[in-house]
């Protein structure tokens, strides 16, 4: 629901949201004036030590500060609890009750003070225990203030003040924007929710050097992210209950669907018949470019035997051959590349470690096993390749001979013609096919790298035409239509699982708000109840049927229309809120250019039940699929977990291992030339 109105403004917390930290601070409080009355009661209110009158009235007060404030929230809790996330009425209460609670933390204040004047000034004499009993209630109601301001700065909005609030005739949460004063107020407020998101970019990456090219990032960034945002009116909270009742709805989907739908099959292409020759190259370029995010990575894929191998090379001078730029100055990146790839020295023609917003580190090296010059780029390890990865607007691309809109994710763009500059312009490439004139020429990466690489590949493409891209985990904003049906020649998408990155774009985020306001909004639960739930259903899983998420008096064709509630959590109409009433209706045409994945894409999905022991063996299986496979985001644990490097690499590596027998059935049977 719209964020809870108190103290003339608007925060960003519910009224909803007070039950899980009112019920700890409760059974805190509650503790504490247990602990309180006993020691009261111990010493019969007869305290025998200097400064005894003032103990006695210091625990007489803290038992009635106390009890006041446990009503409070038990008041608090229980309000809290009521009602539904789109239905507040029965929460009318909470900041009358949120006004009483903040007045109790006055006497509060002053008890506090009191208490630390007695420990310091009166205690000679007292006690050992009963000092030490002060000593800790004084310390915990400072620390109970000290965490309450800072929860009051964490839910603080800073629009808080400048949200429009629906007018008296008008209908709950429908805005008339069309008139010159409320077009004005929405310029402002844009304006305004542009400027807070710079400067919280701007608090996150202080670190960073705050140059020309920065502030630019930030200002696009922040532009992208106050648009994504100011359309609604949902608390982080809402926006997890959400999520908790997609999955399962997901997994209820998931489950009801025939066994034979489940894998895409494949396009036709003659090429489709080489697929498990495709997942034996994927599988070792996968090597490389899981190599290229240095010792990080690779100490967290051997944390027992990655500080062993590395402490002998780190920190060794040597006269190297190559050419190693930036970044590595302790030469431990450079030797978990070696480790991880298992080349020499002298295979390396170029090594970059230079890392700055649009310029991510690469090297290039001899593949002596497969006949290849390889290009390997980094994926995403610091906060200057976040804001490339956030830099999601469309930039142009135009390539030759490719007709159609030709334009591209423009963080991975311009990495990409920083990188294609090194190359070509500073005659890297040159050098390499100088020692190997009769090597091929392979590009690949990970996620940020990944897409860079994609998009190299294709500026790459005239002048190499047997050029070959592997691209592990890639965004799923990143090319137009017609560049990403270009690709297709040449460039290879390995996606596992349900990874989140090749189904991120921003059509697909629009996409996700939208059911989220749909699925809170159709939600007969309390917010509270649908957390626990979802936590549990999260760690111990369980049947998505037991939990029900739709009101039960509601037919399907009636929650296909759009809801006065689903309406009330919108702040303006805007291109990702038009209607609910069809994913293919005219009203949810995209105000934003759509992306695609790169290349041919190469499935790869766990086969078997999803959830598992920790210890049984996984086995997989693989297909190739298509961009529309990628259209929706799946909520799951393994959203992040499948995305990562050596998640990749593990699956590529076991499909190889085990040969034909792990590719799914659909493939076997259309392919008689695949073999161990």
């Amino acid at each position: 629901m719209p964020g809870m109105v108190a103290f003339g403004r608007r925060w960003g917390i519910a009224s909803d949201d007070l039950v899980f930290p009112g019920s700890f601070e409760l059974l805190l409080r509650v503790l504490w004036w247990i602990g309180t009355l006993i020691l009261f009661t111990y010493h019969k209110g007869h305290f025998d030590c200097n400064g005894g009158g003032v103990l006695h009235t210091y625990l007489v007060g803290l038992l009635v500060v106390l009890g006041l404030i446990v009503l409070s929230l038990w008041a608090i809790v229980y309000v809290s609890a009521q009602g539904t996330i789109t239905n507040p009425g029965a929460r009318r209460s909470m900041p009358a009750l949120v006004y009483l609670r903040a007045l109790l933390y006055i006497p509060e204040f002053v008890w506090a003070c009191l208490g630390a004047v007695w420990v310091s000034d009166d205690s000679r004499g007292c006690a050992p225990a009963t000092v030490g009993a002060v000593i800790t209630a004084v310390i915990t109601s400072w620390v109970i203030l000290l965490f309450t301001g800072l929860g009051v700065v964490f839910v603080f909005d800073p629009m808080g003040r400048r949200r429009l609030q629906p007018g008296p005739a008008e209908p709950l949460g429908v805005r008339d924007m069309e008139s010159s004063g409320g077009t004005q107020f929405l310029s402002t407020a844009r304006s305004l929710a542009t400027k807070v998101w710079e400067c919280r970019l701007r608090l996150l990456c202080c670190c960073l050097p705050q140059d020309e090219s920065h502030r630019a990032a930030f200002s696009s960034i922040s532009q992208l992210l106050s648009d994504f945002f100011s359309d609604t009116d949902l608390v982080p909270s809402d926006i997890a209950a959400g999520l908790a009742l997609l999955h399962q709805e997901q997994d209820k989907m998931e489950r009801s669907r025939d066994p034979e739908d489940i894998v895409t099959h494949s396009p036709s292409s003659p090429i489709d018949q080489d697929l498990q020759t495709e997942l034996e190259k994927a599988a070792h370029c996968m090597q490389f470019a899981a190599a290229a995010y240095g010792w990080p990575l690779y100490v967290y894929s051997n944390p027992f035997t990655a500080p062993c191998k590395l402490s002998g090379d780190c920190c060794r001078t040597r006269a190297a051959a190559y050419d190693v730029v930036g970044g590595d100055h302790l030469g431990c990146h450079f030797s978990s590349i070696l480790q991880a790839t298992g080349l020499q020295y002298r295979d390396f023609i170029y090594v970059s470690f230079h890392n700055q917003i649009y310029e991510i580190p690469f090297f290039v090296a001899l593949d002596h096993k497969r006949e290849a010059v390889l290009v390997a780029v980094r994926g995403t390890l610091s906060l200057k390749d976040v804001l490339t990865d956030l830099s999601a607007e469309c930039e142009n691309l135009p390539v030759e001979g490719v007709s159609g809109a030709c334009y591209a994710h423009k963080g991975m763009c311009q990495a990409a013609g920083y990188i294609y500059k090194k190359l070509v312009n500073d005659g890297i490439l040159n050098q390499a096919f100088s020692v190997v004139p009769e090597y091929k020429l392979v590009v690949t990466g990970h996620s940020l790298g990944a897409g860079t690489a994609a998009l190299l590949a294709i500026l790459l493409r005239t002048s190499f035409p047997t050029l070959q891209c592997y691209s592990f985990s890639p965004p799923g904003g990143l090319l137009s239509k017609a560049l990403a049906e270009y690709s297709k020649d040449f460039v290879v998408s390995v996606v596992l699982g349900k990874d989140l990155v090749p189904r991120l774009s921003i059509p697909n985020m629009e996409d996700l708000k939208r059911r989220i306001l749909k699925i809170v909004t159709n939600c007969n639960k309390p917010k509270y109840r649908i957390l626990l739930q979802g936590c549990w259903y999260e760690l111990f899983g369980g049947d998505p049927d037991d939990f029900p998420t739709e009101m039960d008096s509601r037919r399907e064709e009636q929650l296909s229309q759009p809801l006065l509630g689903e309406e009330s959590l919108v702040i303006r109409h805007s291109s990702s809120y038009q209607s609910l009433a069809s994913d293919d209706s005219p009203a949810h045409a995209a105000a934003h250019l759509p992306l695609f994945p790169p290349g041919r894409i190469l499935y790869i999905t766990e086969d078997g039940p999803s959830r598992r022991s920790c210890f049984s063996q996984v086995r997989y299986r693989a297909d190739w699929s298509s961009e529309t496979a990628f259209r929706s985001i799946l909520i799951s644990p393994r959203m992040l977990v499948d995305h990562m490097p050596d998640a990749v690499l593990r699956a590529l590596n076991s499909l190889c291992s085990d040969g034909p027998f792990s590719l799914c059935p659909s493939s076997l049977s259309n392919n008689p030339h695949i073999s161990m």
